[in-house]
């Protein structure tokens, strides 16, 4: 596009994904990072004749005449990362958005909601991962996609249908959308009980926030039970220390929430590292089983994807139980022959976190995370499992003796 106009235009924005991070891991090399970054992908914008509107910091925003031509360059753009030989060995992932829409030109750019949307847009999504708007896609031809449902950005106010641009060599599976609230349509149904009303309120608002539909809310065990049999919820979030005695109430009411309503998650909060409990709620296995302690709740993106794991049948225990499990000491302890990086995947397994979501966490790739964890079940002498959670419990049960 040789010349910028007004009228429709198709954007791209293209951002490096846990780009303070890098600063500090990669040191003396984010320098090259960068400017390898910002080579590879204007070299993809300028052979599909797309134009460079601004490269601020660690995100570079251009613009095209067609949609087409947007996701051709978005998808050259990302294997050329993928193929790239990165300084230090870093492992360096773009999150990408396209949206097609009208766009007000000055003399310091486009302007206007449409340049809004195509941020939040590719904010949204995960390093690797192309996302494309409703409009963008209908303009589209001859490309593949996977419709991830209707969501709302923070910032915009009507909801956006997102899709996923699908194409050869490039990663497909992600994790939920980031920054985003799903549409209550689908949303996960949840019960909370916890007895200070301070904090019940503000982890419902939280949750309804992050697209989770709240049924119920109560302040003693025997409430929740009731609530949980009348609604049977996805998830049902426990407070530990409840009324009359505030000391095991909701653990107690947990245990008969897992044996009465199987189908019902149970994620419990505590104000303290209490070991003992979480070992005690997984003896009958980590399906659907969480264990947060209650200042977990403040990072809003965390919380919200414990719930869901919950939700879904995974696990999501703390970091703090996970390290006092992991860190016991015992005679003649396996665990003391994982080196350190095998016991930090370690510890992010057993938080419930998948293959995916541990890479990066650890800013490795998904194959150097595949090989730490087949060296941790060698070394312990368990059987690898596909199923996240099933390791999980393996693990666990492990720890346990």
């Amino acid at each position: 596009m040789s010349n910028r106009a007004d009228g429709t235009v198709s954007f791209l924005l293209c951002d490096i994904e846990g780009s303070t991070r890098l600063v500090h891991t990669a040191g003396a090399d984010y320098a090259q990072i960068l400017a390898d970054a910002r080579r590879l992908l204007r070299d993809a914008v300028s052979g599909q004749g797309g134009d460079e509107i601004d490269a601020h910091g660690d995100e570079l925003f251009a613009a095209f005449a067609e949609a087409n031509a947007a996701t051709a360059a978005a998808v050259a753009g990302q294997r050329a990362l993928i193929e790239h030989a990165w300084p230090g060995g870093h492992d360096v992932r773009v999150r990408m958005g396209i949206h097609t829409g009208d766009a007000i030109l000055t003399e310091d750019g486009y302007t206007g909601i449409d340049v809004h949307r195509a941020a939040r847009i590719g904010s949204a999504g995960h390093g690797g991962q192309i996302l494309v708007s409703a409009p963008a896609h209908a303009a589209l031809a001859d490309v593949t996609t996977r419709d991830l449902g209707t969501h709302r950005l923070a910032g915009l106010p009507e909801p956006e249908h997102i899709y996923q641009l699908l194409a050869e060599g490039l990663p497909r599976d992600f994790p939920p959308l980031r920054n985003t609230i799903a549409m209550l349509g689908n949303a996960m149904r949840v019960v909370i009980a916890d007895d200070s009303v301070l904090l019940r309120e503000g982890v419902v608002r939280l949750l309804a926030e992050s697209g989770f539909d709240v049924v119920a809310q109560s302040d003693n065990a025997e409430d929740l039970l009731r609530h949980v049999a009348m609604h049977k919820p996805d998830v049902a979030i426990v407070d530990i220390r409840m009324p009359p005695t505030h000391t095991d109430e909701g653990l107690a009411a947990a245990r008969q929430i897992r044996e009465r309503h199987p189908t019902t998650g149970v994620l419990v909060l505590s104000q303290y590292v209490e070991a003992g409990y979480a070992i005690d709620l997984l003896a009958e296995g980590a399906e659907g089983v969480g264990y947060l302690l209650k200042d977990r709740v403040s990072d809003l993106e965390e919380f919200a994807g414990a719930v869901r794991r919950v939700g879904e049948g995974g696990s999501a225990l703390d970091p703090a139980v996970v390290s006092q499990l992991v860190g016991r000491r015992r005679a003649h302890d396996p665990l003391d022959e994982l080196t350190p990086r095998e016991r930090e995947v370690l510890e992010l397994m057993a938080e419930g976190r998948s293959n995916q979501a541990i890479a990066e966490r650890m800013f490795v790739t998904l194959r150097a995370v595949e090989k730490h964890v087949t060296s941790i079940f060698t070394k312990l002498g368990l059987p690898a499992s596909t199923e996240d959670h099933r390791r999980v419990l393996a693990v666990l049960a492990y720890l346990r003796d």
